[in-house]
């Protein structure tokens, strides 16, 4: 047996957030997502959920430093991060346990909650400024906490980068100013002394799932270091891996969701999985000898979407590049599945899981009136829409027919039924469309419509 590379282990110093959107919380899920051993050392427990913070109550320093002592010792612990540190002894007691023990630090300097309560009691600022910033490996100050520790207006670039040199003259190694709080597009900025300072710019995401932005961004840095990568590097990879917790945020509760920092490993699993029955079905319609009797003149596709949480378009749709030609009696696909491999199928899709998010899959096939009477004898509802009805406006927009048709064929069914269709208009093949929960099942389906089509075509009526 091979031996086993060793996992890095990352320590997170902070508060714990009974509604599991920040704080220990956050960063736990972060390291884990990440490919790191996560170890908690428990600043103070708070009660709050996404609404605000109704209570705190500070753990003793002593038991903070044995926390961190403990767990340090046992595990080789060399990369750390900071958040929630309410009060000046427990920052004074965390910033000798960071030095004593040669932790590289990357501290949050949590001040606000989301929400809008206080963090850091008043007296505590100065002890922040001057015990902990100095032994900060990486400081990731948003534009408000900036200012609350350089005591200067910050409301643009030119403050931004005034505001770097002056945390970085307080002793931080490396300071990440995060520009969500200043209008335009959000630039984060990375001061480090002798350097000129490096933007990471993003796009601002319409979000109400933004509880915990903070430490999980921070937590993804130490993270990031932990494995081996450098500081400038570890800032863009936490960056666009806070992006995707955002836009993939989870909306519970009444107030500020929380960001999900699984959510990339949520969605490689996914796409492993919709990969995995998209080719599996493609085997099912190769073996059969009866599929290519739907072929259609425009030959077929099958795809598989996302769940619904990730389908942000075409690219979250798996099908054939290429697409499912006849080929020599049985169904080929040119290529193999991928993201993106279809436009118009896909499309349907998306419109469908609208109605139905657990209707992800879908398989266009040639119309007939003798495919018609055998989805009645199969007993597979179905329900259609003309094409020579479609708006000028629905028309002359790309890629807008097919979701225009899903939609009015859904409606005049009152739900996603197992087949829609239409009969084609000037230079439009007629065609129909197969839907399931998963490739697989749409597969199956069709074959099904094969076998019983080969029958009435071979003895001209069903078989019972």
């Amino acid at each position: 047996m091979t031996k086993r590379s060793k996992i890095p282990v990352v320590l997170t110093i902070a508060g714990s957030d009974s509604g599991g959107g920040a704080g220990i919380q956050a960063d736990l899920k972060t390291f884990a997502a990440l490919g790191v051993h996560g170890t908690s050392a428990i600043t103070a427990v708070t009660a709050q959920d996404t609404t605000g913070v109704s209570g705190i109550h500070e753990i003793p320093p002593a038991m903070v430093r044995a926390q961190i002592e403990t767990v340090v010792k046992d595990m080789e612990v060399k990369f750390a991060k900071t958040g929630m540190l309410s009060s000046s002894p427990i920052i004074s007691e965390v910033s000798r346990a960071i030095t004593e023990l040669g932790l590289n630090a990357v501290v949050d300097p949590v001040m606000v909650a989301k929400s809008g309560a206080h963090l850091l009691r008043q007296e505590a600022l100065f002890s922040l400024k001057e015990a902990l910033i100095p032994v900060a490996h990486v400081l990731t100050p948003n534009v408000e906490e900036a200012s609350a520790l350089t005591k200067m207006g910050i409301s643009s670039m030119d403050d931004v980068l005034r505001a770097g040199g002056m945390l970085l003259d307080m002793g931080a190694r490396y300071v990440v100013i995060k520009g969500g709080h200043l209008p335009g597009e959000p630039v984060d900025t990375l001061f480090s002394r002798g350097r000129p300072p490096v933007f990471y710019r993003g796009e601002r995401i319409p979000s109400k799932t933004t509880h915990g932005t903070g430490c999980t961004f921070s937590a993804a840095i130490a993270s990031c270091l932990a494995l081996g990568y450098p500081v400038e590097e570890a800032v863009g990879m936490a960056k666009q891996f806070v992006r995707n917790a955002i836009l993939h945020g989870l909306e519970v509760g009444r107030g500020v969701g929380p960001v999900n920092p699984i959510s990339d490993l949520e969605m490689d699993a996914e796409k492993f999985r919709v990969i995995l029955s998209v080719s599996d079905a493609l085997c099912l319609l190769e073996s059969s000898e009866f599929a290519p009797l739907l072929s259609p003149e425009c030959q077929i596709n099958l795809v598989m979407s996302l769940p619904l949480r990730y389908a942000s378009g075409v690219e979250s749709v798996c099908g054939v590049p290429g697409r499912i030609a006849n080929a020599g009696g049985r169904l080929k696909p040119a290529s193999c599945p991928a993201f993106g491999g279809s436009r118009h199928v896909a499309r349907a899709v998306l419109s469908a899981m609208r109605h139905d998010p657990y209707v992800r899959s879908a398989m266009n096939i040639r119309y007939s009136a003798e495919i018609l009477r055998v989805l009645n004898d199969l007993g597979y509802s179905y329900s259609s829409y003309d094409r020579t009805k479609e708006p000028e406006d629905v028309k002359a927009a790309e890629g807008a027919s097919i979701p225009w048709g899903t939609e009015e064929a859904i409606k005049a069914h009152g739900r996603v039924p197992d087949v829609i269709y239409h009969t084609g208009d000037w230079g439009k093949e007629p065609m129909m469309l197969v839907f399931g929960r998963d490739a697989v099942e749409v597969a199956m389906k069709a074959i099904r419509i094969a076998r019983r089509l080969a029958e009435v075509t071979s003895t001209g009526t069903p078989s019972g």
